[in-house]
């Protein structure tokens, strides 16, 4: 009851923020060219970046948007720079924010830029010409890159100002929404409700193995209806065709953070295990599967890390010689970006890189024919 009366003012709040972007009469910008939003209505945890990436790829393998100009725009959270920039592989988490910069280095023909108005980023990323007028010259230090033919918005779902031709929304598989609750007593930023204006629902994180009862439970945990787990259709209990999706992760090899890491590290049967991720629980899992953690450093999602941070663990690896650093790809953009790292951490960190997959064949070509149905 007491937590109810806490969450009391943020419900209404975001009750009458939703109210207010739904009415009729407030028109968003529609750019000009197609906008594919990933988002979801948690704080964190659902994998947003590793399917930015995934859908990445499967537009550049093959389909309609073979071959076009990509971009990625994103807000740049915790940034330290300001306005509309273009994020360069040799540049900083601090400058450009940990994500868009560990996109930008996996996917350097991609152009990947930052930019809290999201409305004002998208005009620019399809007239890049714009960025050399004098509102912008000498705000925007990198101008020159293709006009965009499709724009990947990250984060985008609460931005409510830019129409979305897509809305993909992430729900964790090991968090059920309606079963959460706001913040701050929860992990819940959005009201649950809105899941009915997504186009594509994606559960991440699942199981490897999930059979077509258990889809079904899931379908209906989420207030779906009509599911038909052999083609994902379904409709939200508002009556909107909607696409049902599930996706899970699968870990590659550690690679070696800093030029100067030693290879032979990774084979020590011990790990120090630093995250600055908003759930590291699936990490864990895995690692524990290979290695002991004898030491875990569980920071903030997008922690900037401090010399304190580093003196403990560097405490942590006197205790423990002989054992590994283990991090993750979104932690080394920031740990590269750290001066002044001492060289026995540069010498045995590593990182784990994340990929993520569609449980079923089926599920792949619903989404791939989504992709190209965009406008």
């Amino acid at each position: 009851m007491i937590d109810k009366v806490l969450l009391f003012p943020y419900y209404w709040a975001l009750k009458l923020r939703n109210k207010f972007y739904s009415s009729p009469r407030r028109k968003p910008y529609v750019a000009e060219v197609p906008v594919v939003c990933v988002g979801n209505v948690t704080a964190g945890g659902t994998g947003k970046t590793p399917h930015v990436e995934m859908i990445l790829r499967m537009l550049q393998s093959g389909g309609k948007w073979s071959g076009s100009n990509i971009a990625v725009l994103s807000r740049g959270y915790k940034r330290e720079s300001k306005g509309f920039q273009q994020v360069v592989v040799d540049g900083s988490s601090e400058m450009f924010g940990d994500e868009p910069l560990q996109i930008k280095r996996k996917f350097p023909s991609v152009t990947v830029a930052v930019d809290k108005n999201r409305v004002e980023g998208a005009k620019l990323v399809a007239h890049p010409e714009l960025l050399n007028g004098r509102k912008y010259s000498k705000k925007c230090w990198n101008k020159f890159f293709p006009p965009a033919d499709l724009v990947v918005l990250d984060d985008g779902f609460q931005y409510r100002k830019l129409k979305s031709d897509l809305n993909i929304v992430l729900v964790d598989y090991n968090r059920p929404v309606y079963g959460d609750m706001l913040l701050p007593l929860g992990r819940l930023r959005d009201l649950p409700e809105r899941l009915a204006e997504a186009d594509v629902l994606i559960v991440s994180k699942c199981p490897q193995e999930m059979d077509l009862s258990d889809r079904a439970r899931v379908a209906e945990s989420l207030h779906l209806v009509d599911y038909d787990p052999e083609s994902g259709r379904c409709k939200s209990a508002e009556g909107k065709s909607q696409y049902l999706l599930f996706t899970s992760v699968e870990y590659a090899p550690a690679e070696g953070v800093f030029d100067i890491t030693e290879p032979r590290f990774v084979y020590s049967k011990k790990i120090i295990l630093v995250t600055g991720i908003a759930n590291d629980r699936a990490l864990r899992n895995y690692l524990s599967d290979t290695y002991k953690i004898v030491a875990r450093f569980n920071f903030p999602d997008h922690h900037k890390y401090r010399w304190s941070d580093i003196d403990r663990i560097q405490t942590a690896l006197r205790k423990n010689p002989t054992a590994s650093i283990m991090t993750t790809e979104k932690d080394m953009q920031r740990l590269l970006d750290f001066k002044g790292m001492p060289k026995e951490i540069r010498e045995r960190c590593f990182m784990v890189p994340i990929k993520t997959h569609f449980l079923s064949e089926a599920d792949r070509s619903a989404f791939e024919s989504v992709l190209n149905g965009v406008r």
